[in-house]
């Protein structure tokens, strides 16, 4: 295998920095260390646990620019949305460092013993394979439950933002937490396996695409080690008739175009009834006309370009095929001349079953526009996909849209009259290929524990 890997910069496709990739010793010793560490660290006090936490969250905080800055090099997330990203991780940490303790205290069942009760025990070292697409959220939401849960973490990131993760393994360690707490691992994919069959892994948690999903799980599986799979998603938003026009368009769009449309849990479909769809088209095309993408450094920037230009090419194939099947191209489906991974804000209608426009995950900023005959047929289409990550509703009618949302839509997280996203104080995760297990809030937490029964006769 290659020695080094190179972070490039999307915006400009020049070479950034150069790391040489960990050895079979190296990773021996960062694993062994996280081994030692979780001996020390499964003992420590709730409290001590919690008084790490808070300073990650506030060393976090203080170099919330530096870090901004390296992941809109790396990965081109425009500067805003890479500060707010620094910010989200050190409110999530803050948020196990005062809730964890509730989460995972024991709790009485009254039976027939003397006393009996549930305690939530850590269970080992953690493997956190990540992506580049939010390349500290990804990492912190998962470090925090983790840690707090009396756990020890390594991580293997993605190749192309390895100074991000590297960057994160020093925020801990000038946070001052114990050696071994957390360690990055300098690994490309293809190299992952013998690690998650590594004896010092206890489990491994697992957020990108659902083939590399697949891979991971098989191997996790064949140790018998536990896994929390968030895997991708393809996320209809269903527009009523009766829905708020103005609040309809301004939502989706912002759903389809944060991060530069690179998200699981981007907006990605809009099914349309029929009777408002000629509005809803032309509204969101001023929309996404409007929104600018260049240098995602310039703050007034919306978008960024796409992480790498063979993701870049790859959506655009997506695009021109749908089009050749059938899809209207009512705005963007270029690639723009000049350097970079970029590509503008686009729309298809005329969408149906056999396009990949359809069928498989844009990630990327296009939107592809569905029409619905009635409300039976928009949750039919909705749920028309191999995917179950997130959905949204949008109708005057919040009970009929919290009926569908609750009952009727195929996904993990369903919201009326916003855009889906990720909050500390709510589970997330999916169902069909989506994924399994769930992050965040309470039941994050106990995703990382042994569930143990305690009986005493």
């Amino acid at each position: 295998m290659s020695n080094t890997v190179t972070s490039i910069n999307p915006a400009t496709g020049k070479d950034i920095k150069t790391y040489t990739v960990d050895d079979s010793k190296k990773i021996e010793r960062k694993l062994k260390s996280a081994a030692n560490a979780y001996e020390d660290w499964r003992q420590l006090s709730m409290n001590a646990r919690t008084a790490v936490l808070k300073k990650i969250a506030k060393q976090l905080k203080q170099e919330k620019q530096k870090l901004a800055e390296l992941a809109t090099a790396e990965m081109g997330k425009p500067i805003q949305q890479s500060i707010a990203e620094v910010e989200k991780c050190a409110m999530n940490m803050e948020y196990y460092a005062k809730y964890a303790k509730n989460f995972i205290a024991d709790e009485i069942v009254e039976t027939e013993a003397s006393k009996s009760y549930v305690s939530y025990q850590p269970l080992g070292v953690v493997l956190a394979i990540m992506p580049w697409n939010f390349p500290y959220w990804q990492v912190f939401r998962a470090m925090g439950p983790i840690l707090m849960a009396g756990n020890t973490m390594v991580l293997k990131h993605a190749s192309n933002v390895t100074g991000c993760a590297l960057a994160i393994e020093k925020i801990v360690k000038d946070a001052g937490a114990p050696k071994g707490l957390f360690h990055t691992l300098v690994v490309p994919g293809k190299e992952v396996e013998p690690i998650i069959r590594h004896e010092a892994i206890a489990a491994v948690t697992f957020t990108g695409s659902t083939d590399a999903g697949k891979k991971v799980a098989s191997v996790a599986a064949s140790e018998v080690k536990k896994q929390v799979l968030e895997l991708g998603g393809s996320d209809a938003y269903i527009v009523f008739a009766d829905a708020d026009m103005d609040l309809a368009v301004k939502t989706c769009v912002q759903g389809r175009l944060v991060n530069s449309g690179q998200s699981c849990v981007c907006a990605k479909r809009f099914v349309v009834e029929k009777s408002v769809r000629k509005e809803f088209e032309s509204r969101m095309v001023a929309e996404m006309e409007a929104a600018t993408f260049g240098d995602p450094m310039d703050k007034n920037n919306r978008i960024g370009p796409q992480a790498r230009a063979d993701l870049r090419n790859n959506l655009h194939k997506q695009v021109q095929d749908s089009i050749a099947k059938g899809a209207k191209l009512l705005c963007g489906g270029y690639i723009p001349e000049g350097d970079g991974a970029f590509y503008p804000p686009t729309v298809l209608t005329n969408v149906n079953k056999g396009m990949p426009a359809y069928d498989e995950e844009l990630f990327g900023p296009v939107a592809a526009i569905i029409e619905a005959k009635d409300e039976t047929h928009a949750i039919k289409l909705a749920n028309d996909t191999i995917y179950g990550l997130g959905g949204g509703i949008f109708s005057k009618n919040k009970k009929k849209a919290e009926r569908i949302a609750a009952t009727q839509m195929q996904a993990g997280n369903c919201f009326v009259n916003a855009f889906v996203h990720s909050d500390p104080r709510l589970p997330f995760g999916g169902v069909k290929q989506s994924g399994y297990g769930r992050e965040l809030s309470k039941y994050g937490i106990r995703e990382f524990t042994n569930i143990k029964t305690v009986f005493v006769g």
